[in-house]
């Protein structure tokens, strides 16, 4: 019987020693996060201007965060948001000071308020070229379009961007590209100082960003013999022509197709920029597709050739497409009304998707 009682004393101490571990774990686990979304300093004042890029995910934003040092913990953070179901995040600059706790800064990052009443945000979306962007500068600041396009024909300026950013040579500065730097502005928010902001310090803030978005794929551009100039081009034509992201690999492998077959792109696309007309505003004219312009892929002497530039923004995601295109033997892609995209090897079979869209009222009519 002792010997019964001592087994079961011993079961009985280590089952507490178990449940006591496991209290005290509990118990530093619950002061580690109550402290750790507290504020980094009860005292300090101090504003810390933090950028949340558009797209952050909760891991990013505490990273970017845990970075500025403006919290104390990232994991923390993810599990304050967790168990907070804190979502809709909001991109821009903020001003946050380290005496502000976890929920003042969640509830400033949901809400985008800045905190600075002067800052302004421009947004520039993907597949919108510089003419909208310069409609977008003049809504929101004191500068007029025209300042804008005074901008992009300031040679000295192009100059010092060309010297400053590794991804920009003297291919933007052909005579025959509308505006030197379609393409290159990468689509974002971007938080300004006030109505005031220079248009060249706005542009240089999306050259930055694009410099951080390039500069990963960098090793690739270089080891495939690309030009950057070249990915944008082709990476605008996949932004313009697919309304969904799955699509843009096997857009980007009709491009490629083409070319290296020496068959003129036809991109409908690229003959509405040719002619400064925003898809959707009108119909071509047939004189238009039928006349040479360096942007117009579907007009003569353009076999094989790409435009002369870029004529949209892009995503990152079409950047990824242009330099990745699946390996395919498609020469021909429509879309339905819906967005929806075709593919297909022959004339044949092009035409049979066409025809059947029309009959099915799928067929796109502007």
């Amino acid at each position: 019987m002792k010997e019964l009682f001592n087994k079961l004393g011993k079961k009985n101490l280590i089952i507490i020693g178990v449940v006591a571990v496991i209290l005290l774990i509990l118990i530093f686990s619950i002061i580690w996060y109550f402290v750790s979304i507290s504020p980094v300093s009860k005292k300090s004042e101090e504003e810390i201007q933090v950028t949340v890029p558009l797209g952050s995910g909760t891991s990013k934003i505490a990273e970017i965060l845990k970075e500025n040092r403006v919290i104390r913990s990232k994991f923390a953070f993810k599990i304050y948001v967790k168990l907070n179901n804190v979502t809709d995040f909001q991109a821009g600059n903020y001003y946050l000071k380290k005496n502000m706790n976890l929920k003042e800064i969640t509830e400033m990052l949901k809400t985008g308020i800045m905190h600075d009443p002067n800052q302004l945000n421009i947004t520039y979306i993907e597949g919108k070229n510089i003419r909208w962007l310069a409609k977008e500068i003049a809504r929101l600041t004191n500068n007029t379009e025209e300042d804008v396009y005074n901008v992009l024909q300031n040679e000295e300026y192009i100059n010092s961007l060309i010297e400053k950013y590794w991804f920009l040579n003297d291919e933007i500065k052909d005579k025959n590209i509308y505006y030197p730097l379609e393409g290159y502005l990468f689509p974002d928010t971007y938080t300004i100082e006030n109505q005031d902001a220079k248009i060249e310090d706005i542009f240089e803030k999306m050259l930055d960003r694009m410099e951080e978005v390039l500069s990963e794929y960098k090793e690739v551009i270089e080891s495939k013999g690309y030009s950057v100039h070249k990915i944008l081009t082709t990476a605008s034509i996949i932004e313009m022509e697919s309304m969904s992201d799955e699509g843009r690999k096997d857009v980007s492998s009709v491009i490629y197709n083409r070319l290296n077959k020496g068959i003129a792109i036809q991109s409908d696309v690229t003959t509405y920029y040719a002619f400064k007309i925003d898809v959707g505003e009108r119909d071509l004219y047939q004189k238009e597709i039928d006349t040479y312009n360096p942007y117009n892929t579907r007009g003569p002497n353009m076999g094989g050739k790409l435009p002369i530039g870029p004529i949209s923004s892009v995503s990152k995601d079409s950047i990824e497409a242009a330099l990745n295109p699946n390996s395919t033997d498609y020469l021909f892609f429509v879309a339905d009304k819906n967005g929806k995209l075709y593919f297909s090897i022959t004339d044949e079979e092009h035409n049979k998707i066409i025809n059947q869209l029309k009959e099915e009222g799928l067929w796109l009519e502007y």
